[in-house]
């Protein structure tokens, strides 16, 4: 570690070495009006953080305003965006899931009743498509939010593990994410423990994953380490702030008048039911204390909030039981269904409790890939899962809009827990989109959406190799050290507990991880208790799955596309398309197939009718198919001059049959034997040095006989008929007719 001051003190810089390259963290030089800005680097990645703060709080609110927004500026990695406007416009996804990363560690860390609005930006200003930006957002506004006069309780650290041909490594360049490594786990955490966890994992073992978290909090400790000293050297005061707390006088208050009755209607087993006992006796104590406490409503109701976490919490630690009855490791009942959508192309229904998910799986060709434009290393996408959740899952009524952060971050959480599982390109040459519409909600339904996505594709045909199930934990503690792991939490259980913890895998391992802590110095001991719990959930909700459907259908949905695949010679491939297109815009027309050409003369074509693909592919073997000296074809000609007839033997390939080689007899004028768009049956005679096919008719020419043109037999002339012999006649005496006298 090193610190480096210059400029008159104006600048600081603190060092770091982390996986052999060098990170930085530098305040004082730009952004200086933020109430926090540090520039960080690694590699030659660097990200701007700036924190800020309103001066004063907003009275009228319940939670804290806290917004993280991560820029990615398109130039960063030498690009110009696409699309017809040439500015940044409204965040990628992986931008929203980037500011979701940073925004959920950071939360926990501002005091209780903080309700100044904090906003957060990251702004990647050089991406060397190597060093993840993500990381350097995290650690910059903790940095940030560190030596600024912001009430936070940090700093944090974050970094991410990888796993290369067995051996784990620390901040993996994203080629070895992508292309090499078998698990991404990002890990953030304060000195006192881990705070929140994000992977994808090709079924990697508990152990393992633990082993993964241990190598992780010991680098982020060093990199805390750095960010104490920045503000040892450049950090501001604290400011001083009110903080919106009931008072002990409303608490007391509120616990004597709703204490009893909160206790029952906490007790209901049904969702629905109980929030409406909750909000009776929600509108009964604000009723009676109106008066009392005129003007503190937001006052009364944090006090009842309190109250109800505090009785959840005592419920499920001293009496063993939880809201709505069930015992720790109790899951709800789960029912699964497939094939409910006639049209689609594979359709799974999960429920689990008062949780209930509907997934549909959609089959496309490579048209249908998403097209990325980011600063990733990524330009395309063939598997995509988005998940809505829609006012009424809730019982709510709000208007529609765009998918929000919560759901683009639910979708991808289960996106990457099916990735693994999808077969490669070349064994499934499909784009796949699974759609979750959740149509319930009572906790977890990212998870739920996982087990009803490995349902829909089974039903579609799919070739994975087995189902992917996801459960949702949860933790409670106490100042006494009472610890209570849940399984298959809900949402009263989500908002009261001090853990939120999401697994997903198949029988095999892991495949997704996401957990987001409360409480800080969470040991090895009680993550390894909430792992192994997690397994044995994970493996019951396979079980019923799998009672469902076990395997793949072993075919398509009659409406999803038939795609062929073959592979020709890449030098083949202009003959394919043709001048402008010509060739495949042929074969499409007469078709109705789609087309596809890759670079590698892999040529993918798709369409629901099986029959139309045969033909297609027929067309583009004869394509480019060669042409043999020897050979005979069926050709049309095409075009007649006075020295010969060119033939289009195959598509595209097209020979001159010279007027002589037209016939077995002489030829005096070409239009006499053959005529454009006629079929003449015509063998390759040669092909010259320059390519040039020379055709023949001779020994092709069908007989009468029925004999083949190779074994036709030479006309002869017939002989010549000889006169018969006749007698002379006798020499007549005297002089001729005529009365003349004959010849002497």
């Amino acid at each position: 570690m090193s610190i480096i001051s210059s400029i008159a003190g104006a600048i600081t810089t603190v060092e770091l070495e982390v996986a052999g390259r060098k990170l930085s963290i530098e305040t004082g030089r730009l952004a200086k009006q933020a109430n926090g800005s540090v520039l960080v680097r690694y590699g030659d990645t660097v990200v701007l953080v700036t924190a800020c703060a309103s001066a004063e709080p907003r009275p009228d609110i319940d939670f804290l305003p806290l917004t993280v927004d991560l820029e990615e500026k398109m130039y960063a990695a030498g690009k110009i965006p696409g699309g017809f406007f040439k500015r940044e416009g409204r965040p990628g996804e992986r931008a929203i899931l980037s500011a979701r990363l940073i925004d959920r560690p950071i939360r926990p860390l501002f005091p209780k009743g903080f309700r100044n609005d904090v906003q957060v930006i990251a702004t990647v200003l050089s991406a060397d498509q190597e060093n993840a930006p993500d990381l350097l957002g995290l650690i910059g506004a903790s940095a940030a939010l560190s030596i600024s006069d912001i009430p936070w309780n940090g700093p944090i650290g974050a970094v991410r593990i990888g796993l290369v041909n067995g051996e784990f490594v620390i901040n993996p360049t994203l080629r070895q994410i992508e292309t090499q490594s078998a698990l991404d786990l990002v890990v953030a955490a304060s000195e006192d423990g881990i705070l929140m966890v994000e992977a994808g994992a090709k079924e990697i073992p508990e152990e393992r994953i633990l082993d993964a978290l241990d190598l992780a909090f010991a680098e982020i400790k060093r990199i805390i380490a750095i960010q104490r000293e920045l503000v040892s050297r450049a950090g501001k005061p604290k400011r001083e702030v009110p903080l919106f707390l009931p008072e002990l006088e409303v608490e007391e208050a509120v616990r004597v008048l709703a204490e009893e009755k909160l206790s029952l209607a906490l007790r209901n087993s049904d969702k629905v039911g109980r929030e409406e006992a909750i909000r009776q006796v929600e509108r009964e104590t604000l009723e009676q204390l109106a008066e009392r406490f005129a003007g503190r409503e937001l006052e009364v109701k944090a006090a009842f909030q309190s109250l109800m976490k505090s009785l959840v919490r005592r419920m499920i630690l001293h009496e063993g039981i939880r809201p709505d009855g069930r015992t720790a490791k109790e899951i709800r009942p789960v029912s699964c269904d497939v094939g409910l959508l006639p049209r689609v192309h594979g359709s799974g229904f999960f429920q689990r409790g008062q949780t209930q998910v509907l997934t549909t799986c959609t089959l496309g060709t490579g048209e249908d890939e998403q097209i990325l434009d980011d600063l990733g290393i990524v330009e395309r996408k063939r598997f995509m899962h988005h998940y809505y959740m829609p006012p009424y899952s809730t019982g709510e009524v709000r208007p529609l809009r765009s998918p929000g952060r919560r759901e683009i971050g639910h979708g991808a959480l289960a996106e990457r827990a099916l990735a693994p599982l999808i077969p490669p390109e070349e064994e499934f040459p499909y784009t796949i989109r699974l759609v979750s519409e959740v149509l319930e909600s009572n906790g977890s339904t990212s998870m739920a959406s996982v087990c009803g996505s490995s349902l829909a594709l089974m039903d579609a045909g799919v070739p994975i190799k087995s189902h992917v199930g996801g459960i949702a934990m949860g933790l409670i503690t106490d100042e006494e050290g009472r610890v209570a792991i849940l399984t298959d939490i809900q949402g009263i259980e989500d908002a009261m507990g001090d853990m939120d913890f999401k697994v997903a895998g198949t029988r095999k391992g892991i495949t997704a991880l996401q957990m987001d802590i409360k409480v800080a110095g969470l040991s090895r001991e009680v993550m390894a208790q909430a792992l192994a719990q997690a397994r044995e959930a994970r493996e019951f909700i396979i079980g019923k799955m799998e009672e469902v459907i076990r395997a793949p259908r072993p075919t398509l949905s009659p409406f999803a596309p038939r795609i062929t695949t073959i592979e020709i010679n890449p030098e083949k491939i202009r003959e394919v398309i043709g001048p402008g297109g010509k060739m495949i815009n042929k074969i499409i027309a007469e078709t109705g197939v789609k087309i596809e050409v890759e670079q590698d003369g892999k040529i993918h074509i798709a369409s629901p009718d099986e029959e139309a693909n045969r033909k297609a592919v027929k067309m583009i073997e004869e394509i480019v198919r060669e042409v043999k000296v020897g050979e005979v074809y069926i050709g049309r000609v095409t075009r007649v001059t006075n020295f010969g007839a060119f033939v289009e033997v195959l598509p595209g390939k097209e020979g001159l049959v010279h007027i002589s080689e037209l016939s077995d007899k002489r030829v005096d004028r070409v239009e006499d034997v053959v005529k454009v768009g006629e079929e003449i049956l015509v063998k390759v005679k040669e092909i010259d040095a320059h390519g040039r096919i020379n055709l023949t008719r001779r020994g092709t020419l069908p007989q009468e006989d029925g004999q083949e043109p190779s074994e036709r037999p030479q006309r002869k002339r017939p002989p010549r008929r000889r006169r018969e012999q006749r007698p002379k006649r006798p020499r007549r005496e005297g002089p001729p007719l005529g009365g003349q006298s004959a010849p002497q």
